[in-house]
């Protein structure tokens, strides 16, 4: 019986080759492993950025039917608003009930912080916001700054910071 011999080059893989392939296979699936979670951090933290844009929208919105209390300068100069269910307008009338017609502006104003602030607690956590108002001259201008908590999830080694909770600003100016 007469056998062919295969030449050298044609044998197959050898072990190093193979191992080598799996190496360059798993660097590859990690690295899409990463940017898989980085797309999903950035996501969360678009929509968090996104709800605060909408949430300052609906203060100044407030703040625009209100000019009584916040257009005529009547609202103190710094307004602290929080989580926490001790704030300053946790016992505002409600003006739903009561009836608007009821409501003097104050109260109207005090509600809409109310009702805001927990809208706002429910969307954010941890969210903290001041309202600034210029209370001399006309027309009177507010900002209003909120900062709420939010995860981050850092895209290389540079942003080590980011791996934990970050307090994002966002800052809207208000001519009621």
């Amino acid at each position: 019986m007469h056998m062919i011999k295969a030449p050298l080059h044609s044998r197959g893989f050898s072990l190093v080759e193979v191992m080598v392939a799996l190496v360059v296979c798993a660097i590859g699936l990690l690295g899409l492993a990463k940017m898989e979670s980085l797309a999903l951090s950035s996501t969360g933290v678009a929509s968090s950025r996104s709800l605060a844009a909408i949430q300052a929208s609906s203060l100044a919105s407030a703040m625009h039917a209100n000019r009584a209390y916040w257009g005529a300068g009547r609202a103190p100069a710094i307004t602290t608003v929080d989580a926490s269910s001790t704030n300053n307008f946790s016992t505002a009338v409600d003006c739903y009930t009561a009836g608007t017609a009821s409501c003097t502006p104050d109260q109207m104003a005090y509600f809409d912080l109310k009702r805001w602030a927990h809208d706002v607690g429910l969307l954010l956590p941890g969210f903290s916001s001041t309202i600034t108002c210029s209370t001399t001259g006309f027309p009177v201008n507010c900002t209003i700054q909120l900062k709420w908590m939010e995860n981050a999830v850092a895209a290389n080694g540079q942003q080590t910071n980011m791996t934990s909770l970050q307090a994002p600003t966002y800052v809207v100016y208000v001519e009621p």
